[in-house]
Order: C-alpha cells, then structure tokens, then sequence
C-alpha cells in the first residue's frame, strides 16, 4: 500500500520537476534602467589595507542603494582608510559611473561597510556627491557618555554670601547708606551699612551697623557659632535681630550714658535660626538642660571678636536676647 501510495505521488510531480527554472527570477528591472550586470573588480587585501570590492555600475544604475540604512560605526580615521585615494580609473570618469566602495572584514561576513557615491566627470547631473547617511559614529563614544553619565563628581562645599562685598568682606550682603545724624550730641554712624546676609545666614530685619561691627559679625559666625552648633537642626539658617542702629542711652535710661547702638557699634540677637526650623532662644534655651551648654558656648565665642557681650547673666535688660558691642577697653573684651 505504502509503496502504491510513492509510485503514484512520484508520476503526480514529475511534470513540475521536469519545467523547475535552473535559478530564481530576477524582479522586474526599474523604468530607465538597464539590465546589464555590474562588472566587480576585487582588489586584493594586504596586512595593512583590507579587501575591497569595487562595483561599476552604468550611469543609469539608481542613485542610491535599495538596502537599508546600516548602523554608524567605526571611526573618522577607519572611513578615510576605506575611501578610494588617488584618481578614478580613466575609464570610469570617461564613462561617466558612479564607483561604490564595500568594505568586508571579519571571518564571519561583513562587520562595516562604507558606501560612497561620488561625482565623477560625465556622471548626471543628478548624481549626490556625498553619502546620504549621517556621520560616522567616533570609536569610544558609547563608552565616553556612559562614563560621563557615572561619573561621581565631588558636591561643591557651599560658601553661601559669597556674592557680596560688603565693608571690604566677600559674604557681607548688603548695602551703604548716607551717613546718618542723631537727635542726640554724639549719636549717629559717619559710613553705615545696612546688613541683610552674612556667607548665608540672613538677617530676620537688616541691621544698620557700621562696618566694625558687622566684620565683627562675619568672624563669630564662622569661627564660633557655626561651628559650635554643627549639624543640630541642619546648621544655622538665620539670626533674630532684635536691634541694631539707635540713638539712646544705654538701656533706655533716663540719664545713662549713650549706647553702642547710637553710634552704630552694636546689635542684638534673640535667636539663632536653624535649617529645620527650629530656633535656639536666649530666653528659653539658655537654661533648658540639653542646649545650656550650646548657648553659653555661643555667647563664649562672641568674646573677643566683639569688644562687649553681654547675655542672661548679666542683667535684667538682656535676658531675652545677646547684646553685641565692638567698644574696646584697656582691659580687653566684656563679656558677661
């Protein structure tokens, strides 16, 4: 049955066997065009130059490869290598054809081709006289961006205020004022400024002080309160400025003597500003258990740059507030 079955399968397709075409059909050629095969030309590859293969094609042939587009690769310097130097042959510009350059490397078929169709002596004049293809991607650009995109560049220390110039200070921000006359014999400032930042820390309201005091300003913060008060809160944000310029007697006295803040020498802080928010208060935190110390350590500080400090302890009048003058004596700063 099996055998019957073969027999009669075989007597079925033996006339289609018999008119198969010996090679596929070519599609039907493009109006204008020829039919006529390109001659090739293999240049032999040497160690230093891999093979080429150079296709002439009649002038008629399109303009442009029916492939697709390939992938960019290679380098400047490898598209140079696998262009034609020297002139076309004679024949070739005499005949007016186009020359395409097919670069084949590799054991495995080709890795990189580079196309190129020029304009030669004779071509049409419609002929493109560079490759339509974008550039060659450079060798290392993958790796280059990756890179770059990776790349852990150190964070920037902050050194906030350093827009301003103020009284000679890079971080003083601010601005001069005309100088400023008092109803009182011996108030006034000759140059005042009016102080709104210092490397960052602003200023609740601008103090009018004179440069003196506000160089005096930038030292204790940098170099006592904020270190002092680190990375608790975030670090200093802001400074309460409960008073600066004013022409009165010390404590507001009948009779007393004229204050530093009638002469511009001085201003008062209630409280220190942190990033998070919170407030280190004069009144409240100079005796609180867990931020006594910070407090006093605050108020220590300020002896020396300024000339007078004077906190809870000394007083009734500056219980709620540090009063900071830069009134020097003899017998050098004080501070209570």
């Amino acid at each position: 049955m099996r055998l019957a079955v073969w027999a009669l399968s075989v007597v079925l397709a033996w006339p289609a066997l018999a008119q198969a075409p010996d090679r596929s059909p070519f599609p039907t050629p493009r109006p204008g065009g020829t039919t006529a095969a390109p001659t090739t030309e293999v240049r032999q590859a040497s160690a230093a130059t891999p093979a080429r293969v150079v296709i002439r094609a009649s002038a008629n042939a399109p303009r442009r490869s029916l492939r697709p587009i390939l992938r960019p690769g290679g380098s400047p310097s490898q598209t140079a290598a696998a262009q034609p130097t020297g002139p076309v042959p004679a024949a070739t510009a005499a005949t007016g054809e186009t020359v395409q350059i097919i670069e084949r490397s590799g054991l495995f078929g080709m890795n990189r081709r580079v196309l190129e169709v020029r304009a030669i002596n004779g071509a049409t004049r419609l002929a493109v006289v560079r490759s339509l293809r974008p550039e060659i991607r450079p060798d290392g650009l993958e790796q280059t961006v990756r890179a770059a995109a990776t790349r852990t560049t150190p964070s920037r220390v902050a050194q906030p205020g350093r827009r301003g110039a103020l009284c000679g200070r890079p971080g003083i921000v601010g601005e001069r004022l005309s100088p400023i006359t008092g109803r009182i014999s011996g108030c006034g400032i000759t140059e005042p400024v009016r102080v709104r930042e210092i490397d960052g820390v602003t200023l609740s309201q601008p103090a009018t002080i004179n440069c003196d005091a506000a160089r005096a300003l930038q030292t204790w913060l940098n170099d006592g309160a904020i270190p002092a008060v680190g990375r608790t809160g975030g670090g200093i944000a802001s400074l309460r400025v409960v008073a600066s310029y004013s022409c009165r007697t010390r404590n507001s006295r009948p009779g007393a003597r004229l204050s530093e803040h009638a002469r511009g020498n001085a201003i008062d802080v209630a409280a220190i500003g942190l990033v998070n928010g919170q407030e280190l208060s004069v009144l409240s935190d100079w005796r609180r258990g867990n931020t006594r110390n910070l407090m006093r350590r605050l108020h220590s500080e300020a002896c020396g740059p300024f000339g007078t400090v004077l906190g809870p302890n000394s007083d009734r009048f500056h219980q709620d507030h540090f009063h900071f003058d830069v009134a020097s004596y003899r017998s050098g700063p004080y501070c209570r």
